[in-house]
């Protein structure tokens, strides 16, 4: 990664300039107020733009809310250039928007999967695409990609959602190494269970399939029963990820919550016992000269 600093706030005229998505609450709505604490601006976006009153009300003349679906290609670079002609930059892109999903595979519809993808995947590789070509002129910029604990780890019921993430962090992953000749920074937060809505009424379920009963329904009543219960702080989440931004050198990934951790912690585990424990199997299909 590269080390190059996306420039420190302090006054008029270093203050950063965020365009966050998903700002209405959770982790965004945190990470806005974080960088209104600092005395950043925010450019504030929602699909529906009345919810970003109280986020607004915080500092008004800092904050700059907008109307975004992030499935919508029009709207993302209306959205963009609209920034940019008022602020003159962006210098943080915090693409967090999204919902969640809880179903088998086979009770999870195309569609579902499909509008997964488009929140999860095609609207944060549409933004990051439109801002791009603005933090490369001017050699510095940041794009948080806010992931999961799923990104890396899956459980029954999540299959959909994870494949969202997993696809959203392979993306960026590649999209790190190319950018950081330019002085660009690629940050994947990956957050545990954190006290915000995701467990709550916006969480969408497949229509159960019988055979699935013993699996499931486990999965269904922690995720019931985990709203409102979570153990992760938002703030603090948006305080580390402003540490991991300002660091020298920035992770690519930042696992958020002693859940992720210990999570991330035993898949990595396995993998690794499984690729020793198969590995002599898998060198054996080299050809033979």
């Amino acid at each position: 990664m590269s080390t190059n600093q996306v420039p420190h706030h302090g006054g008029a005229e270093t203050a950063r300039v965020w365009f966050i998505t998903g700002t209405s609450s959770g982790l965004g709505r945190a990470i806005a107020e974080n960088a209104l604490a600092h005395g950043d601006l925010v450019v504030a976006t929602a699909r529906n733009v009345e919810t970003l009153a109280p986020l607004t009300a915080i500092a008004p003349d800092r904050v700059t809310p907008l109307r975004l679906d992030v499935t919508d290609s029009e709207q993302i670079a209306h959205a963009v250039q609209d920034a940019i002609t008022w602020h003159g930059h962006i210098d943080v892109l915090v693409n967090n928007a999204g919902h969640g999903f809880l179903g088998a595979a086979e009770e999870t519809p195309d569609d579902e999967l499909r509008a997964l993808m488009d929140v999860h995947l095609h609207g944060p590789v549409a933004l990051t695409k439109a801002v791009l070509p603005h933090m490369r002129a001017r050699r510095t910029g940041a794009i948080v990609q806010m992931s999961s604990m799923g990104g890396q780890v899956v459980w029954p019921g999540f299959s959909a959602y994870c494949a969202a993430k997993y696809a959203l962090e392979g993306w960026s992953e590649g999209l790190a190494a190319e950018v950081a000749d330019f002085g660009i920074k690629v940050l994947v937060p990956e957050p545990g269970a954190f006290r915000t809505a995701f467990a709550g009424s916006a969480l969408r379920f497949g229509a159960p399939i019988p055979d699935y009963q013993d699996v499931m329904e486990p999965v269904r009543k922690f995720a019931r029963e985990m709203d409102g219960t979570q153990s992760g702080d938002p703030a603090k989440a948006a305080e580390a990820i402003r540490v991991a931004l300002d660091a020298p050198r920035t992770p690519l990934r930042l696992v958020l919550g002693n859940d992720a951790a210990d999570a991330i912690g035993a898949r990595l585990d396995a993998v690794r016992a499984e690729l020793t424990e198969w590995e002599p199997v898998g060198r054996a299909t080299e050809i033979e000269n």
